[in-house]
């Protein structure tokens, strides 16, 4: 078994990314599964070019997006994605969307494919507080989930996909006062996401 795990880069007024952060601090296998690590840019017409070639070239079972969403308590596991980029300020490339469809002649949405459900119980038995989450917005991180769901759609690849966002780790908000999470306890709750993902 292979898992395709992917964490963003730093965006905004950023200088780090607990997504990526706690990614890479990953083991290089869970369960007897073999974790492949990769970076996203924070671009739309990025992630639309990069995921599909990881995709097809890393030909993993499961894929799991991770991305930061920052001023969340708790780690929202993604239930759909939507065909929209739509962006209030620009992604890191100085690309501003408004209310164009991520693909032409796509479906207007995909529902995740990994045990969403099943991913949250198991987060919270292990007291990382957990949800699932009906809106992972219209910026890079809902269209990487799309992207995602779609190359397998139009592929027919037997591959489980979905997206789990995380708040701000704490050296992050030591100005600011909104929620966060510790990098160890983001990367624990990749760790158990990904089994609760391989059925374990």
């Amino acid at each position: 078994m292979k898992v395709l795990v992917t964490g963003f880069e730093p965006f905004g007024k950023e200088k780090i990314n607990p997504s990526w952060e706690a990614l890479r601090k990953l083991p290089d296998e869970i369960s007897g599964a073999k974790i492949i690590k990769k970076q996203l840019p924070v671009t739309f017409k990025g992630v639309k070019a990069l995921l599909p070639e990881l995709i097809v070239e890393m030909e993993p079972d499961i894929v799991i997006l991770t991305g930061q969403a920052g001023g969340r308590p708790n780690i929202a596991v993604e239930r759909v994605a939507i065909n929209v980029m739509d962006s209030t300020r620009e992604d890191n490339e100085g690309y501003k969307p408004e209310d164009e469809p991520i693909f032409e002649d796509a479906p207007a949405a995909y529902f995740a494919t990994i045990p969403i459900k099943r991913i949250v119980k198991a987060l919270r038995s292990e007291r990382i507080p957990a949800m699932v989450s009906n809106s992972a917005g219209t910026y890079v991180c809902n269209t990487a989930m799309f992207t995602a769901l779609h190359t397998i759609a139009i592929r027919n690849l037997s591959v489980k996909a979905g997206f789990i966002h995380v708040p701000y780790a704490h050296e992050q908000v030591l100005e600011k006062a909104v929620a966060s999470m510790s990098l160890r306890t983001i990367k624990k709750a990749l760790e158990v996401s990904i089994q609760a993902s391989l059925g374990l």
